[in-house]
């Protein structure tokens, strides 16, 4: 596994893919483990057919079923290890060859409203060092809809506060991007870098924007906890972490007009179609469109119901 990390490493795979697989190949690692297999030569179509079998049958502590995304996400990285395990001798024939992975089905991402959305921006404490952080934090998420990673990943120097933009480095697929930046947005993270961040830095800084008060670039999780947090403080009826800012800006964005290859070069699709999905998830837009337009959308004059 640790070879085939480092092969990951040299190809260019981003720090985050190399951290996902290496935690799904472990999950399937223990589980041979606790079935006698620990021998690449032991590894079979017939093992694999009984480890997807574990997956679907496998409850969380919640007794919850681990959802068809989920299962697919673990094994999609075995299909690619079991590859480079051939290649490299270290197995005779694949034992994945012949695996079908779960059927994914098309989910709508959950939005918020204009107003949920401001609601979960209100929620940080403002009169304190870590509300003030928190509310910068969010305020990025939703005006400029980057990823975790990338939130993750600023630093000082990428920031234009002149021209309102700030520089993404390295995203995903290792691609660089200059999205705008909204005012309020800029002002927040101004009172954060003013006020807030001297305090938490501590030597040497790295110029890493967002730190905890420890000092410490926020981790992937930590991060998605904290803006669940936010979320479900509001309590605007559906969960969310940071993506939920992500798919809410684009969509209001949508809304407000924009053409859908300004919100693919936001987000940073490498495709349109992609960001096609935001054109199914405006149904706002969609029923302003329906009542201008569709013949029966309105009552006539007299006319009951």
């Amino acid at each position: 596994m640790e070879k085939y990390l480092q092969y990951l490493a040299i190809k260019g795979f981003s720090p985050e893919t190399l951290r996902i697989r290496r935690i799904y190949i472990k999950m399937f690692l223990k589980w041979s483990r606790g079935i006698g297999v620990s021998t690449p030569g032991r590894i079979s179509k017939r093992l694999i057919g009984h480890y997807q079998e574990h997956l679907f049958h496998y409850r969380k502590k919640n007794g919850y079923s681990l959802a068809v995304s989920s299962q697919y996400s673990r094994l999609a990285p075995l299909r690619r290890w079991f590859g480079w395990l051939v290649r490299q001798g270290y197995l005779v024939h694949d034992p994945s060859l012949e695996l079908e992975l779960p059927r994914l089905g098309y989910q709508l991402p959950s939005v918020l409203t204009k107003d949920e959305a401001e609601l979960v921006l209100h929620q940080p404490n403002p009169n304190t060092p870590s509300g003030v952080r928190d509310r910068a934090l969010l305020e990025m998420l939703y005006s400029t809809g980057m990823r975790r990673s990338e939130l993750i990943g600023l630093k000082l120097w990428n920031l234009d506060r002149e021209r309102g933009v700030i520089a993404i480095r390295g995203g995903k697929g290792k691609k660089d991007r200059v999205v705008p930046v909204g005012a309020r947005a800029i002002a927040w993270l101004d009172k954060y870098l003013s006020v807030v961040r001297p305090s938490f830095a501590v030597k040497p800084d790295e110029g890493v924007i967002f730190l905890t008060s420890k000092g410490k670039p926020f981790s992937p999780n930590h991060l998605s906890w904290l803006a669940r947090r936010y979320v479900r403080a509001a309590n605007p009826g559906r969960n969310g972490a940071c993506h939920i800012f992500r798919h809410t800006m684009a969509t209001l964005m949508l809304e407000g007009g924009a053409d859908t290859r300004y919100i693919q070069a936001m987000l940073g699709h490498a495709r349109l179609d992609t960001t096609q999905i935001y054109t199914h998830v405006s149904i706002r837009m969609l029923k302003q469109v329906h009542g201008a337009t569709h013949p029966s959308a309105h009552l006539e004059s007299g006319e009951e119901e």
